[in-house]
């Protein structure tokens, strides 16, 4: 027996008998029918070509799982006992009225990741205190149908924004446990959303940037419900959101609004059914890349608020926008089946989120950059469109990030398998760990899975299910791996990357399929960027290895002015620390470099992206280049434009995976032989 969290699978104890495979190449999966199982969208919602799995169809394993339980074990498991917005005395959250000294968008961004935390890894503790956020919030509904915070920017203008987090940790509660208060909460809710006049709704700039997020749970209620006043009230969102659909320019140059807002037309696209509206979201995401995104990490250089002139690696990305980009990218996929989607998933998860955090997830940084050599305690602004030491690991590094950081992990897992419209399933992102579903006629399996992934191309899936069953199964084949095989039933197949391999046959206990991603080394050039280079190996991007000094600093004395400790919390307990160079930095990569992969052993912690648990490093040649120094602001230099003239000798460089490098070069000048 196989036990992976709280599930066991049984090892079959026979071989099982081969049936023939169906297969099938294809962009996307079919859109056309209505999954048996999983709750698609309901007329005239456009039908999409995948179907969001509830949060308990998913059992993570290896690395993820590990970062899951210390995610639990660090900061977001007990923001609770020291963060102050989450206070739960006189917290506006808890209070029936709508006042209390605390609460607005802190604890429905906490709650929103550390929920799922909470049901993805079956923690009691967890879902204790989960429960009494959502019993406050349920019984803080008014005669009116509005509940929690009452926050008013204005006379007769009602701030509406925190409330669309809370209704996602709702949906995710009610997929959990089925609670059966949160249809009609959230139905009241919405008549009384319907009664404030345009001139007063989704005024406020949070709220207006943002109303794309109550759009998606409107949605989500109209699914289930089917009442016609939902459709209505989504016309009335989008016209009074921010325009996300402009050509040129963008409503505002937020980093977050950017990463969470973009897909807002195209989340309107379901019932508007114009092409015009899914172009949109298109459009924002390749726009905001040219202009500030010539960098790998699949972010872009916004710091707080992108800047003209402002596009170097050296500019950062708040930890939130990394969040939310992950987040879009599942919306996005699910209406679309677009693989573009998840190659950008990918792309922020493992390149950009882990260094955006301490390894043990016991401190957070504000701002990430793929260019990064110091995270110090000093102001960089107006290098950086921040006024603070946003550069810090801190427990407190700013309240939004401080709490919204949770959600990460869970909206990468949550995008991992989708439900498809034939009563398939369909593996976007191979991880370790296991699915279990509904399939076929009235089929059940679970689907295990062991690999390395990212840092290893070998997968191999078992099936386990008490009756055969036929059904789909979809793989998505990264737009990367040239060379990719899957095998299955006996059969070899050659895959085609950037599509989705097919495979429809009577499924049995114990059936394996085995997927082989060829990983090998490669350069990309950004001829927008000075025609500076990054590193890839399969779906990592690799930076240059910078020796790390921790030095711990006084978090009490650094934390921003919008953060605060919690009345008798131990700050000692819950170090801010430095993290200093001990090593030059300053190289470019030779124009034709060679590359050596060294493969080292897998992290006895299952704790990879870190410099000495790493599994993967590439060694290549590189020369120093002395003129290339910190800015004036103390951030790295501008990139030299490429090719470099110098005389420095050349030196062997070793690379590791940018996500393990909390300091790090990652877009690199080159320089002439």
């Amino acid at each position: 027996m196989v036990l992976l969290g709280s599930w066991v699978f049984a090892s079959p104890s026979h071989t099982p008998m081969s049936s023939p495979t169906d297969i099938t190449v294809l962009d996307r999966p079919p859109a056309s029918g209505v999954n048996s199982f999983y709750q698609s969208n309901r007329a005239p919602l456009v039908s999409t070509p995948l179907v969001k799995l509830p949060i308990t169809a998913f059992a993570p394993g290896g690395w993820l799982r590990k970062n899951l339980e210390m995610q639990r074990d660090g900061l977001a498991g007990h923001l609770g006992e020291i963060s102050v917005w989450l206070t739960k005395q006189d917290n506006a959250w808890l209070n029936k009225d709508g006042v209390g000294k605390y609460g607005w968008e802190e604890v429905p961004y906490w709650l929103r990741g550390y929920a799922r935390i909470a049901y993805a890894l079956n923690d009691p503790k967890m879902l204790a205190e989960t429960k009494i956020w959502i019993e406050g919030t349920l019984t803080s509904q008014r005669p009116n149908g509005d509940f929690g915070p009452i926050h008013n920017h204005g006379k007769g203008f009602r701030d509406l924004w925190a409330q669309m987090l809370m209704l996602q940790v709702l949906q995710s509660w009610y997929e959990y446990s089925g609670d059966n208060r949160v249809l009609p909460f959230m139905t009241r809710y919405f008549h009384w959303q319907m009664t404030i006049p345009d001139e007063q709704f989704l005024k406020d700039y949070w709220e207006n940037s943002r109303g794309g997020d109550n759009l998606a749970s409107v949605y989500w209620l109209y699914n289930r419900t089917g009442e016609a006043f939902l459709l209505e009230l989504a016309t009335k969102i989008d016209r009074n959101t921010a325009n996300w659909r402009t050509v040129g320019h963008l409503p505002n140059w937020h980093v977050v609004n950017i990463a969470e807002c973009f897909r807002e037309p195209a989340t309107y696209y379901q019932q508007s059914k114009k092409e015009g509206d899914l172009e949109a979201s298109y459009r924002v995401f390749d726009f905001v890349r040219e202009k500030y995104g010539q960098v790998p990490g699949g972010m872009f250089g916004a710091d707080e608020n992108a800047r003209p002139g402002h596009d170097d690696p050296h500019q950062a990305a708040e930890t939130c926008s990394m969040v939310e980009q992950i987040m879009s990218n599942a919306y996005l996929v699910g209406t679309t089946g677009d693989p573009k989607w998840i190659a950008n998933t990918e792309d922020v998860s493992f390149n950009s989120l882990p260094a955006a955090h301490l390894a043990d997830y016991r401190a957070l940084r504000y701002l990430t950059a793929p260019n990064m050599v110091t995270s110090d305690s000093k102001n960089h602004a107006p290098g950086f469109a921040n006024e603070g030491p946003f550069q810090l690991m801190n427990p407190f590094s700013s309240r939004c990030c401080q709490h919204n950081h949770t959600s990460g992990w869970v909206n990468f897992l949550e995008s991992t398998w989708m439900a498809t419209q034939d009563n398939g399933l369909a593996a976007l992102v191979f991880n370790e760990g296991a699915v279990r579903a509904k399939v076929g006629i009235d089929g059940e399996v679970s689907i295990s899975t062991k690999t390395k992934y990212p840092f290893d191309g070998a997968i191999l899936m078992r099936v386990s299910t008490h009756k055969a069953s036929r059904f789909p199964l979809y793989l998505l084949i990264p737009s990367w791996a040239n060379g990719s095989s899957v095998k299955v039933g006996g059969e070899s197949i050659k895959a085609v990357p950037g599509k989705y391999l097919r495979l429809e046959r009577e499924w049995m206990d114990g059936d394996t399929i085995s997927v082989n991603l060829p990983m090998k080394p490669s350069l990309k050039v950004w001829d927008q960027m000075k025609n500076s280079v990054s590193v890839n190996y399969g779906p990592l991007t690799f930076s240059l290895k910078i020796a790390e000094e921790f030095k711990k600093v006084d978090g009490t004395k650094t934390a921003q002015w919008d953060a605060g400790w919690q009345p008798g919390a131990d700050a000692s307990k819950w170090p801010t620390f430095e993290i200093l160079p001990k090593s030059a930095w300053n190289f470019g990569l030779v124009q034709k470099p060679r590359f050596k992969v060294i493969h080292k052993s897998w992290p006895s912690d299952d704790v990879p992206f870190t410099l000495g648990g790493t599994p993967l490093e590439i060694e290549t040649t590189g020369r120093e280049i002395p003129a290339w120094g910190l800015d004036e602001f103390g951030l790295v230099g501008i990139l030299p434009k490429s090719p470099v003239a110098v005389t420095t000798p050349s030196v062997k460089l070793e690379l590791v995976p940018m996500g393990a490098a909390r300091l790090r070069i990652s877009s690199f000048p080159q320089v002439k032989d």
